[in-house]
């Protein structure tokens, strides 16, 4: 359901959404009364206009009757009224747009599957699933073990981009590849299209999904063209089909794009910003899927499925959590979110989140479609789920995929993208600064 018919139709559950949500949104009882202000203003316009439409009758036949007098006392009626016309809808511009604005701050209605809580830490688990590699006893975390077979380097990344941007050496950069094919392919034979989207997207395209207005500061903007560093393939993905109809036998349509993601916000402390699980640009395969409103939430179990299947093939453990209504993104209705163990730093990672957002960004970005010919087009339903993200997933892969001797094994399902190779070789040390530390040559060495 579209903001504004939510606000007409729901308010009382818009009220109560924004109870359980747990965040402060604008007041709906204001918003209720501005869009009332609308409607009254606008059928003020368009009683003016049938004036106007009457009068401009009135002249016409009194021009064709030679009528001069009465001609003259109309058209400056007409004129008047032209003019009040026009300041009117001034001021019904200026309002729709203030209310519009308001709209785009207000949250989905999380669905009723959602389990309430206050924050974060009320997510319920739905099921856990072990890892099948038999790891280390205590298996080095990634910002220790790729530094030490050079295939992680924040401090150069640091050097040349600032905090928060790191480089892959050899075998790490062949990692993040044969991740990323591995997932195209796989997703590929899902029933996916592939898509090489746009890195640079406009404000609209933002806005249609709703990275705009909120995530503004958290986004990166081009200072002359004033266009955005894609955050996420969410945002062109979702825009390919802005402000067009598709046709019911399109539904379900299944896309899939794999871009550097940029992001301004690296938060957290400590642990949180050593190696690669925080930073400012990262690598990732999205998935994105236009459905049918009457089956998005059988689909948001298939697009689980699927993002799920990545993780268990690679042998990581991992978890399905249900984000509850206090940790829930303002556009989604319902969001999984799939944690990864890193057994090195002993913690939980986030590696996809898989959302219905229902009509939230359709309705935004213009996208419907007719389910018949003759039938009166509507809003699709929007999912997107991360399939997945490369960092965190490469440092679960590390640290999981130790062995007793400091190597990183290779996971047999990427072994075909590594011609065979079974592990992960140390890159080449170079330079006076790594001799000075008393490294040199090869890593391990």
């Amino acid at each position: 359901m579209t903001a504004l018919t939510t606000i007409r139709t729901r308010p009382d559950d818009l009220k109560r959404a924004i109870v359980v949500r747990n965040k402060p949104y604008p007041d709906v009882d204001e918003i209720v009364r501005l869009d009332t202000e609308c409607r009254t203003l606008a059928a003020e316009v368009n009683g003016l206009r049938a004036q106007r439409n009457e009068r401009g009758q009135a002249v016409a036949e009194a021009k064709k009757a030679g009528g001069g007098a009465h001609d003259a006392a109309v058209g400056r009626a007409l004129a008047e009224l032209r003019t009040a016309i026009a300041t009117k809808e001034a001021a019904l511009q200026a309002l729709e747009a203030r209310r519009d604005a308001t709209l785009r701050l207000f949250p989905q209605i999380p669905h009723t599957t959602v389990p309430l809580g206050k924050d974060g830490t009320e997510n319920v688990v739905v099921r856990e699933t072990p890892s099948t590699v038999a790891t280390v006893e205590h298996p080095k975390p990634h910002f220790e073990i790729g530094p030490e077979l050079n295939l992680i380097d924040t401090e150069r990344g640091a050097k040349v981009s600032g905090e928060g941007f790191y480089f892959l050496l050899g075998d790490g950069a062949r990692l993040e590849m044969a991740l990323i094919n591995f997932m195209r392919e796989t997703h590929r034979q899902r029933g996916y299209t592939e898509v090489t989207a746009p890195i640079l997207i406009s404000a609209t395209s933002m806005e249609g999904t709703g990275q705009l207005p909120k995530f503004a500061e958290d986004s990166y903007q081009t200072t002359l063209d004033g266009l955005w560093l894609c955050p996420t393939a969410e945002v062109p993905v979702t825009n390919l089909y802005r402000d067009e109809v598709l046709l019911g036998t399109d539904l379900p349509l299944k896309l899939m794009a794999f871009t550097p993601c940029f992001r301004r916000e690296a938060g957290g402390h400590g642990v949180e910003t050593r190696g690669i699980a925080r930073v400012h640009q990262f690598n990732k395969v999205e998935l994105v899927n236009l459905v049918h409103p009457d089956r998005s939430y059988e689909q948001l179990e298939i697009l689980l499925s699927e993002a799920e299947a990545i993780v268990r093939s690679l042998g990581l453990r991992y978890r399905i959590v249900n984000l509850c209504t206090g940790d829930l993104p303002d556009k989604a209705a319902k969001c999984y979110d799939i944690e990864l163990w890193a057994p090195g730093a002993e913690r939980w990672l986030e590696v996809s989140s898989v959302s219905n957002f229902e009509d939230f960004q359709s309705s935004r970005a213009g996208i419907r479609f007719r389910a018949q010919q003759a039938a009166k087009p509507e809003y699709v339903h929007t999912l997107n789920g991360s399939g997945t993200a490369l960092p965190r997933l490469m440092i679960a892969l590390l640290e999981t995929w130790q062995t007793s001797e400091g190597a990183i094994e290779v996971p047999p399902v990427l072994r075909p993208y590594f011609g065979g190779q079974d592990h992960l070789e140390p890159t080449r040390l170079v330079g006076e600064r790594e001799l000075g530390r008393g490294r040199r040559g090869w890593a391990n060495s």
